[in-house]
């Protein structure tokens, strides 16, 4: 048996953004707990959407306490910040950080006994739906808006943990490239090849079935058409790259990763390194490494990255050109090609061990050792 869990309604497209008020007021929603980074703030792009609560006359307050990688104590701050505001919704509105806090926050309001935050980790027994989310996405990659999945960054143990509850879904996401469009090339470049991780990992994933590879094989052509131009800040690659990072969250979200998120939320929770950059630095080590495990999808990957002449290539031949499609779309945004400026190497069995306690580490289609991790790390070294 396989199950799907979506967002109960979406909106897409330029001004999308507009509707939040309406759904606020046909939900009965009181008063908006808006949450949201210190950098968004300080840009005016969450304006963008706290102009809207003022003029339609919606109370709200502000929440920023919220990091790159939020933490234990961001998310306990949070929920002391929302029971003195008395409201009775969130608008999550940033990327993965300002969402996936968002989440925590609104499951331990209505699931108290899990307030140590870290009892969350991997597939709790909630009860309770988390107090509602509408989630506005400024960056194309985490797809935080539409999947059952956060992650919060443990700072005592070193370690991020990957947090699994269907009850963590935001009941509205509303998906605007106008909210984008102030992403720098950097960040541009590392979430959207976040999004390309997440549809690659998903469609090899050992959960991976008819319906996700659907959503995973769409995404994969919408984001290698869409992310040069987003980087560029042109409008059809924001738009291209706003939907197709949403279409591989549908999928992944339902059916796992694997031992690229594994090992790159490990750099993040040791070096802090961007959740993106990390995920596509691996992610072509990652594929080498799972190449023999994923009967012919690399040829459909391959396909719909362009690469032409699939239909005659050898088995080997599509693999590789699967994984040269996607080192030249990183090297083409500009993500570097090495771990050299990030890992210490006496730091890799530890990262290793880490990685090999990831909850997304068991969605790999191929089995995987602490060994084979040191292994991997110890190959982007070179």
């Amino acid at each position: 048996m396989n199950r799907f869990t979506l967002n109960e309604t979406s909106y897409h497209g330029s001004g999308a953004i507009q509707a939040i008020p309406e759904e606020m007021k046909k939900r009965g929603f009181q008063k908006a707990f808006v949450a949201s980074d210190p950098d968004l703030l300080k840009f005016g792009v969450t304006d963008k959407v706290t102009a809207l609560l003022d003029e339609a006359g919606i109370a709200y307050s502000v929440y920023s306490n919220i990091k790159p990688n939020p933490t234990i104590e961001n998310v306990q701050s949070g929920v002391a910040a929302f029971k003195e505001a008395g409201a009775d919704c969130i608008v999550a509105v940033g990327g993965g950080s300002s969402m996936d806090t968002s989440k925590a926050i609104g499951i331990i309001i209505t699931n108290p006994e899990f307030e140590d935050v870290r009892s969350l980790e991997g597939t709790a027994d909630t009860k309770n739906p988390c107090v509602p989310i509408i989630a506005v996405p400024t960056t194309a990659g985490t797809a935080a808006e539409v999947t059952i999945n956060y992650v919060i960054t443990d700072v005592e143990k070193k370690r991020k943990f990957v947090c699994v509850d269907p009850h963590d879904i935001p009941v509205i996401a509303v998906i605007d490239p106008d909210m984008m469009s102030s992403m720098p090339k950097g960040l541009t470049a590392a979430t959207g090849m976040d999004a390309l991780t997440h549809a690659i990992e998903g469609y090899i994933t050992k959960g991976a079935w008819a319906l996700s590879d659907m959503f995973h094989i769409t995404a994969i052509k919408m984001i290698s058409e869409s992310l040069r131009g987003a980087v560029a800040n042109e409008k059809e690659g924001r738009e291209g790259m706003a939907l197709g990072q949403y279409v591989a969250g549908m999928g992944f979200s339902n059916v796992g990763l694997g031992v690229d998120h594994a090992m790159a939320h490990t750099l993040s929770a040791y070096y802090g390194t961007p959740h993106g950059v990390a995920c596509a630095i691996l992610l072509p080590t990652a594929m080498e490494f799972n190449k023999e495990y994923s009967g012919e999808k690399y040829r459909e990957i391959a396909r719909v990255m362009g690469v032409a002449g699939v239909d005659e290539m050898t088995q080997e031949e599509y693999k590789k050109a699967a994984i040269d499609a996607v080192k030249k779309l990183s090297e083409d945004v500009g993500i570097p090609q090495s771990l050299n400026e990030i890992v210490k190497e006496e730091d890799i069995p530890a990262l290793a061990q880490s990685a090999y306690e990831d909850a997304c580490l068991p969605g790999n289609p191929r089995e995987t050792s602490v060994e084979d991790i040191v292994g991997l790390y110890k190959s982007l070294l070179a």
